[in-house]
């Protein structure tokens, strides 16, 4: 066995790895809180409205997003997301970002279902 061998194994993992990385799911708000645990460390895309900003709170903006699915009485007709970019209120956007669930920030700040490090795209 030859040193280069280990090499090109661990080469052709890094060059392949990406390329079969899952793609993002696109889904609603309710189907998201519907399956929030098997998508927990996935990937997902949102579309909808942004009816809350909160800009530069721990180094992050919190956005909540809307899209006319889930149930206000339930709690499941809202997400919030955590981005780098941001958002005005009333935008119709686009994001994908990582399911989290059960997120404790400390300070009541605490979250069932959380889209972290989400991306924006077509704030209008």
């Amino acid at each position: 066995m030859t040193l280069s061998t280990p090499i090109a194994a661990l080469l052709s993992l890094l060059l392949i790895g990406p390329a079969l990385a899952e793609e993002p799911v696109a889904m609603s708000i309710a189907d998201l809180y519907k399956d929030k645990a098997a998508l927990a460390g996935k990937q997902v895309t949102l579309h909808g409205k942004v009816v809350k900003v909160n800009n530069q709170i721990m180094n992050r903006n919190f956005l909540h997003l809307q899209d006319g699915t889930g149930d206000a009485a339930a709690g499941t007709h809202d997400v919030t997301l955590t981005s780098e970019a941001t958002a005005a209120k009333g935008a119709e956007i686009t994001v994908t970002g990582t399911v989290a669930v059960d997120v404790d920030f400390g300070s009541g700040y605490s979250y069932p279902l959380l889209v972290e490090k989400a991306t924006i795209a077509g704030a209008k």
